[in-house]
Parts: C-alpha cells; sequence; structure tokens
C-alpha cells in the first residue's frame, strides 16, 4: 500500500480541560488530600480537647405582646432579642447581681435566641456554672421585668389618652345640656328643629362616652394578662458539655473540610503543573509508543499474588528489552525521568539475560546512584562510568542508562546508546518537559523505540500507542535503518508494534512537535 504526497489532516483540538486527565490526576494525588483530611480531622479533635467551650447557662422566657398575631414573621421576637442587647438590661441585671461589671463587657457574654414568635432563650457564659447560672436567671428577670414596665407604660398612656377624649367630650356634653335647659317650648317649627338637633347631639356624645370608657377600661384589662403571662417557664441551668460529642463533631467538620480543601489543592495543582498521567498523552508528548508498564516498587509490604504479578511483568519486560537489545545493530540505551533506580534494575537486568550471548557492559550515566555499587548487578556483567564509555571493547555488548530530567547534557547522549528506550514515571515530568525530550531527541538523531511507563493509573483504559508516526519523532530501529540507508525518502510500507502495517510518507525539512512553538530538525 502506497500513499501520495497529500497534506495530512489537521490535527483533533486539544480540549481546555480533560476531565478524564483531571480526576486521575487527584486519585493519584490520593495521599495529599488524604493527609489533609486526616490533619482537619486531628485538628477539630484537638481543637475540641484544648479549647473546650466556657461554663454556659441557659433559661427560656415566654414573651406575650400585645399585638400578637397567628401570622407574625417574628418581627416581634426580633425586637426583644435586640432590646436584650441593651445597656439598660445589662446594667439592671448586674445590679441585681451587685456586680461592678461594665455593661458593654457583660453583653458580649450573652446572647439571645427567638425559638418562635413568643419563646426566647438565652444563652449567658461565667467563670463557673454556677456563675453562668446566676448570670442568667438575673438577666432574664431583667428583662421580663423591663418588657412588664413597658406595657405598662403602653396601657397606661393609651387609657389616659381615652380618658382625656372622655373628659372632653363631657365637657360638650354639659354645653349641650345647658343649651337644651336654656330653651323654652315654642312653637315656632325652626325652633322645635333646633331643640330636635341638641337632643342628637346629647344622644352621640353620650354614646362616645361610654366607648371612650370602655376602651379604657379594655386598655387596663390587657396589661394583667400581658404581665401573668410573660414569665420564665424554664429555669436557668447550665448546660452539660460532653466532650466526646464534641471532639466527634468538631472532628467530622474538619475531616469534610480537609478533604474539600484538599481535593481543590490536588485539582488545582493538577491543572497548573500539567503533569501527563495518561497513557495517551505521554504517548503523544513524547512522540512515541508505550510498549509497557511497569508498576512502582513499593517499601511497603504487599500481598503474595501482588509481588508475582509484579515480578513476572518486570520478567517480561526484560525480556521484551533483551529481544529488542539482541535485534539491533547498534548499542540501546535507557534513559529514565522521575525512576532512575527503577531504570538502573532494568538495565541491569537486561545486561544479565544476555550475558550467556557475550560480555555485556553497562555504561552508567545516571547522576545517581551508581549502578556499580548495586547488589543485584550481575557477576558477568561489568558497569562503566559514562566518562570511559570510550573504552570499551568493540566486542562487548553495550547497554547505556542515563537520564532525560532537567540539567541533561544532550550531546552526550549518543556515548549511551544510537537508539533509546524512555522509561517515565507518570505524572513526574510537565507536558512541556516532554515536548523538550522528544525534540531534543530528534535533533541528536536518536530514534526512540519505546516508552516504558512506571508507577501507571491501574485504571486507564486510554491507548498509548501513536499511529501518525509521521508528525512525531522518529521510532524503532527499522524506521532509523531506512533513514540511514536511503530509503527512508521512498513510499515504504513498514511493520510496528503488532505487525500492522504503517505507510511511511517522505521526510518533511522540520518536524513541529505538538503544543510547542519550535521545530525539532
Amino acid at each position: 500500500m502506497t500513499t501520495t504526497g497529500t497534506t495530512p489532516p489537521p490535527p483533533a483540538a486539544t480540549p481546555l480541560l480533560d476531565l478524564h486527565a483531571l480526576v486521575v490526576a487527584v486519585r493519584r494525588r490520593r495521599r495529599l488530600w488524604s493527609s489533609l483530611a486526616v490533619l482537619g480531622l486531628l485538628l477539630g479533635a484537638a481543637v475540641a480537647v484544648l479549647l473546650p467551650p466556657p461554663p454556659t447557662a441557659t433559661v427560656k422566657v415566654l414573651v406575650v405582646h400585645e399585638d400578637d398575631q397567628p401570622n407574625d414573621t417574628g418581627t416581634l421576637i426580633r425586637t426583644d432579642v435586640a432590646l436584650l442587647g441593651t445597656t439598660r438590661i445589662a446594667g439592671n441585671a448586674l445590679k441585681s447581681l451587685n456586680s461592678p461589671e461594665d455593661p458593654e463587657d457583660f453583653m458580649e457574654d450573652y446572647r439571645g435566641t427567638g425559638l418562635t414568635n413568643n419563646l426566647l432563650q438565652i444563652e449567658v457564659t461565667g467563670e463557673d456554672d454556677a456563675q453562668a447560672v446566676a448570670r442568667a436567671g438575673a438577666l432574664a428577670d431583667a428583662f421580663v421585668a423591663d418588657h412588664v414596665r413597658r406595657m405598662r407604660q403602653t396601657a397606661a398612656a393609651e387609657a389616659k389618652a381615652l380618658l382625656d377624649q372622655r373628659d372632653r367630650m363631657r365637657d360638650e356634653l354639659a354645653q349641650v345640656n345647658e343649651a337644651i335647659g336654656d330653651r323654652s317650648p315654642e312653637s315656632d317649627p325652626q325652633a322645635s328643629a333646633s331643640i330636635e338637633s341638641l337632643y342628637a347631639r346629647r344622644a352621640l356624645l353620650n354614646s362616645r362616652i361610654a366607648d371612650f370608657d370602655q376602651r379604657a377600661a379594655d386598655a387596663r384589662t390587657g396589661t394583667p394578662k400581658i404581665i401573668a403571662g410573660t414569665q420564665i417557664v424554664d429555669a436557668p441551668r447550665a448546660v452539660r458539655h460532653s466532650l466526646p460529642k464534641a471532639a466527634a463533631t468538631n472532628g467530622a467538620i474538619g475531616l469534610v473540610l480537609g478533604l474539600v480543601l484538599g481535593l481543590m489543592v490536588a485539582a488545582i495543582g493538577t491543572v497548573v503543573a500539567d503533569r501527563p498521567v495518561l497513557r495517551r498523552e505521554i504517548a503523544a508528548n513524547l512522540g512515541a509508543s508505550v510498549i509497557a508498564e511497569l508498576s512502582a516498587t513499593s517499601r511497603r509490604p504487599s500481598w503474595p499474588w501482588r509481588r508475582r504479578r509484579t515480578r513476572l511483568a518486570h520478567e517480561r519486560l526484560t525480556a521484551t528489552l533483551a529481544r529488542a537489545v539482541r535485534g539491533s545493530t547498534e548499542p540501546v540505551s535507557l534513559l529514565e525521568l522521575g525512576c532512575a533506580r527503577t531504570t538502573g534494575a532494568l538495565a541491569l537486568d537486561v545486561a544479565g539475560a544476555l550475558t550467556a550471548e557475550g560480555p555485556v557492559a553497562v555504561v552508567d550515566g545516571l547522576p545517581r546512584p551508581r549502578l556499580a555499587d548495586s547488589r543485584r548487578k550481575p557477576r558477568d556483567v561489568s558497569v562503566v562510568a559514562g566518562e570511559h564509555a570510550a573504552a570499551v571493547p568493540l566486542t562487548t555488548r553495550r547497554i547505556g542508562v542515563g537520564s532525560v530530567a532537567p540539567g541533561t547534557a544532550w550531546t552526550d547522549l549518543h556515548h549511551l546508546g544510537g537508539q533509546t528506550v524512555l522509561v517515565v514515571r507518570a505524572g513526574h515530568g510537565s507536558a512541556a518537559w516532554l515536548h523538550t525530550v522528544a525534540r531534543q531527541l530528534a535533533d541528536q538523531r536518536i530514534p526512540v523505540i519505546g516508552v516504558v511507563l512506571v508507577d501507571p493509573d491501574p485504571r486507564d483504559r486510554t491507548d498509548g500507542t501513536l499511529w501518525d508516526g509521521q508528525r512525531t519523532a522518529l521510532r524503532g530501529h527499522y524506521e532509523w535503518a531506512a533513514r540511514q540507508n536511503g530509503t527512508g525518502t521512498s513510499h515504504a510500507v513498514q511493520a510496528v508494534g503488532d505487525g500492522r502495517p504503517r505507510t511511511e510518507r517522505p521526510p518533511r525539512p522540520a518536524v513541529r512537535v505538538p503544543d510547542s512553538d519550535q521545530e525539532a530538525r
């Protein structure tokens, strides 16, 4: 199958925020948000233990209002709560307690809460339970006395106004009676009409005087009901404090707050850092397919079947890399990013698997740790420092081990091998640095055979295989050999991965790395 030199389709638009990658990255940082959740739990419990609430007493007062209505929205009881926080009531309570404390300071030690339209709860703190109970009782008595006094004053003012109006009506009635007495019976029709109007006026005044008397009596009658109804319905008592309950409540609140904070920090850090964790993202940023995955070595004890599964995966990866090194005509290097110890151990295992076919030397270009000091070094494998790579005999098979972490001397990578396998820890390098690695390897003409992903997400189901090799860095021994032999300029069908054919287009002058404004030549 051959292809013509048509323009490749433009790459698909990258979403601004990949929720799948975000969820995976946050889940991988579970140590962070779980630690913050546990920290919040401990802090909440510690606050309950180290900062217990002060001794508190509570009292409930039934407040009867003259204008009580069934559909009241709580305006009257809110007014009572506001009146409770005045210096007049606080000062009266302190006088009954014979306390020299300032009313403004005392107001900070209590608060009122309207439970219903007529029920007021007062909470008061003190140095001990006895003082708190005494303060609560004095404050409730002061509030009831002030409320009763205000209701009496209101009723007295209303009754006085009604009686004053009645007295004015009586004075007018006296004048009407006097006018009626001064008239003599006459036969004149106009005089008769005038007398009739005076009699009607007198009747109206008598009716209104009686009405004012009744309203004044009702005003006086309503006051005893208010006085008798406004009372303390729940005597002052100390509030019992349960330390286990408080610790559990505060701990639960701290746990939730810490968990939310941890998730937010993990999500924001993931978005800002832009560290790919999915196979497809790492493959796309490096321009090379993921050929194998390797679980990270855990220092904690694991189950036997997990250790066996990890060991089998490591053995399969070692055999795969040994076949790649055996079939290569030039040295192969393992370049690490975030997993130097794992890469060194993997190189030693591959070298040990090749010792039966001849001498093998591992060229150590790692900054640390030194492979010469490794306890797992096979007997027939020699470890040579990177600066002494030229001293290795040509008959000895070489396997280079190096790093592509920040600070790498890119021009020294040729001493480690003409081809490379990238061993990358998931979530370690940023997308920008993975682009840099792919661009620098392309500049150095070092083809990438594949990527070994260390510590992958176990729930990752994305595909880490690239099928658009024309727009990425060189991959594979066969591509590099074809280009070296001059056959890469023709339309050739190459086999990759699982044996599927891949059509290679003629090389272009420059390869642009995705999401990069620089060219790798």
